[in-house]
């Protein structure tokens, strides 16, 4: 058993899909949780930048004695992941791969879409994941970078959002029967999304599926916090504003959170 609460970090609030998906999953565990709001979003931003930002959260979330480390930002996984997760002693996870994997195993046509930053689409990542495991899918890849802007405001459900939104995902109606959302961001505008998509097309949540592996990583190390441990002090930091990260984190994990300001 290990006590210690599992560090997320992300480029904002996206990360927080995950966060919900791992309090249904493993409510048990405890979490401790750092977005970048302030320097949001990555997805444009050069690769050499995002690295940076990102061994800053990593570092941050050492500093709180993490027992594993999930990377809860599509666009820091491209860059960053491989060079983190071989550099710590600790497990590091990403959610790219997972989400990779539930792509193949959702579409029936072998025609899998994904959208995400500019960053993460520019990579051409997924692509390169999800052929990996299954050479015959044909992938089409979409940037999206007005999306994270429109969650980190908290327009979910505005005019503009849904303008937006159909506007930008248009290329891919009706072309793919499985849609990857390349960015955790991303599940916080799902209800739009598949309203635009259409309700047969499948959505694939990456963040959730990372989850699973969270869940697999923790019983093969033997680092599951007791059962008997009953009290959890889940914390949230943000590097913008604390009230604004409080309102979205609470309205989606659907609970009172701590949210406190960090400069880095």
């Amino acid at each position: 058993m290990d006590n210690r609460p599992i560090g997320f970090l992300d480029s904002g609030v996206g990360g927080l899909t995950v966060v919900r998906e791992l309090m249904r999953q493993l409510p048990h565990e405890e979490v401790i949780y750092i977005g970048d709001s302030a320097r949001a979003p990555y997805g444009p931003r050069p690769a050499e930048q995002i690295r940076d930002y990102t061994w800053q959260l990593v570092n941050f979330l050492l500093t709180k004695d993490v027992k594993m480390i999930v990377i809860a930002c599509n666009t820091a996984t491209a860059v960053v992941w491989e060079e983190i997760k071989e550099k710590l002693d600790i497990p590091v996870l990403g959610v790219i791969l997972p989400g990779a994997s539930a792509a193949i195993k959702s579409t029936h046509s072998g025609k899998i879409g994904v959208i995400g930053t500019p960053m993460t689409v520019t990579s051409d990542i997924y692509r390169k994941k999800i052929e990996a495991l299954s050479p015959e899918m044909e992938v089409s890849s979409l940037a999206c970078p007005k999306f994270v802007p429109l969650v980190e405001s908290n327009e979910l459900t505005s005019s503009v959002t849904k303008k937006v939104v159909y506007e930008t995902l248009l290329p891919l109606a009706g072309k793919v029967d499985t849609l990857v959302l390349g960015c955790t961001h991303y599940p916080l505008l799902r209800s739009i999304i598949q309203n635009v998509m259409g309700p047969d097309v499948k959505l694939i949540d990456s963040g959730a599926e990372c989850v699973r592996d969270i869940s697999v990583l923790l019983n093969y190390f033997e680092i599951n916090r007791s059962r008997e441990e009953q009290t959890l002090q889940h914390r949230f930091y943000t590097t913008a504003s604390a009230k604004s990260f409080a309102e979205i984190a609470e309205h989606w994990l659907g609970q009172k959170v701590s949210v406190e300001h960090i400069d880095l």
